[in-house]
């Protein structure tokens, strides 16, 4: 089981929440919680258990600051600060600002984050556990994100593919498709040696055990992942094709439709998620948060 956070509240009050499942193959609400109020460990283990039930929860109407949004998320683990610093928030490195604004000429943020299928930091020797996303900024039109389980992806696998990546590893690469244009006239930051450095290709099982529940889902997405090892290049090629196409399948699908100041906060072990983009000319500005996962088995 992963190791959490060791900070513990255990005089303060608790909060009466409620826990309502989506109608959908993942996904809760956190009903009733403010996180700007402390967290006891009884209502935490509440969280904590819920969001491995459920892959993913929501909390709404968080009016919650940076550091009450760091200090829930590094209850769960140590956090992890992403490569493109020139987008972490100030004095905040912890956060890192997705946003297609620009100020002076000069983005603010990432603007094209999740635009393909990905786990967060998958090309990580230690990917995120969980991602947490506040939404401070959203656009009148679009912008919502899936999220696809990749247990159920693993589980309704044709057995024939499923023997194909049987104690199979795949490559997974932070520049895998960087410099892809995903949307007109957006370009991504050239890395310096030092940030390349700092997002050498590692390698994971095609399939991984969750370390807290123990159940088996796909861990290769097509954002980050470049090829399956120890096998011809074609026929890895061919395989992640079909995984690719599996794992997305609408069968497995929550969207979430974002609200003001909603946090999600989503399971990268168990889940693969999608930004389905918004007209360039709306405003949108989200916080993340990414805690520290294990080395996958």
């Amino acid at each position: 089981m992963s190791a959490l956070a060791t900070s513990r509240l255990v005089d303060a009050p608790s909060q009466s929440f409620g826990i309502q499942p989506f109608d959908a193959p993942l996904g809760a609400e956190i009903l009733g919680l403010d996180l700007t109020q402390p967290l006891n460990d009884a209502d935490f283990a509440r969280i904590h258990q819920a969001h491995l039930d459920h892959g993913l929860l929501v909390f709404r109407k968080q009016r919650i600051t940076a550091e009450q949004q760091i200090d829930f998320s590094r209850r769960f683990g140590p956090l992890q600060i992403h490569v493109l610093k020139q987008f972490l928030l100030a004095n905040h490195p912890e956060i890192f600002i997705i946003s297609n604004i620009q100020e002076n000429g000069q983005p603010i943020g990432l603007g094209d984050a999740g635009k393909f299928w990905h786990s967060d930091l998958s090309y990580k020797e230690f990917p995120s556990l969980g991602s947490m996303l506040l939404a401070q900024e959203l656009p009148e039109e679009g912008g919502d994100t899936l999220f696809a389980s990749q247990q159920l992806a693993y589980e309704t696998l044709p057995a024939e593919l499923r023997q194909a990546i049987e104690g199979k590893h795949a490559a997974h690469s932070y520049t895998a498709r960087y410099a892809d244009e995903v949307f007109a006239g957006i370009r991504r930051p050239t890395l310096t040696e030092a940030q390349l450095a700092e997002v050498a290709s590692v390698v994971h099982p095609v399939v991984r055990t969750h370390p807290e529940t123990g159940r088996k889902g796909l861990f290769v997405n097509e954002n980050f992942t470049t090829h399956i090892l120890d096998i011809p290049e074609d026929e890895s090629r061919q395989i992640l094709a079909e995984l690719f196409a599996h794992s997305a399948r609408p069968e497995f699908i929550y969207r979430h439709q974002w609200q003001p100041h909603d946090l999600v906060f989503w399971d990268n072990r168990a889940l693969i998620h999608l930004a389905a983009g918004c007209p360039g000319h709306l405003r949108r500005r989200m916080h993340r948060t990414t805690i520290q996962g294990d080395v996958p088995f």
